[in-house]
């Protein structure tokens, strides 16, 4: 199948994005206080690192995860708290079901990546 630049650029960043939430939720799992927190993040990480095999599978692009979400985080959820953070978190992952939206139609294997991330947000505010 053709890919457009611009899908290219979104399949791109998608995978990046993937990435980056693997080290982000590896990160929280560490320092949350509360162990079911934990266990979450830990398999959302997996799940977030099986996500950006999918879309490596898509760009054949090795690659590499940016620590900056991994880094702020843990900061974040020290100063202003789950209550607080998880939210924003929840909110990033229903963002990132919809920017998904116009490549999952071209490329089948996406939706089921893009359902995740919903499910996912829903997951992490379900942890409030």
């Amino acid at each position: 199948m053709n890919r457009s630049d611009n899908d290219r650029k979104i399949l791109l960043k998608s995978q990046q994005g993937e990435l980056d939430a693997v080290l982000m939720y590896q990160a929280l799992a560490e320092v949350v206080k509360d162990t079911k927190d934990a266990d979450t993040f830990r398999k959302l990480a997996a799940e977030e690192g099986r996500h950006a095999a999918v879309f490596h599978g898509l760009t054949n692009e090795n690659l590499k995860p940016k620590k900056t979400l991994a880094v702020l985080m843990p900061i974040l959820y020290k100063i202003i708290g789950k209550k607080r953070l998880y939210p924003l978190i929840a909110k990033g992952e229903y963002a990132a079901a919809e920017n998904y939206a116009p490549v999952a139609e071209k490329f089948s294997v996406i939706e089921s990546v893009r359902k995740d991330e919903t499910r996912h947000g829903d997951t992490v505010a379900g942890l409030l």
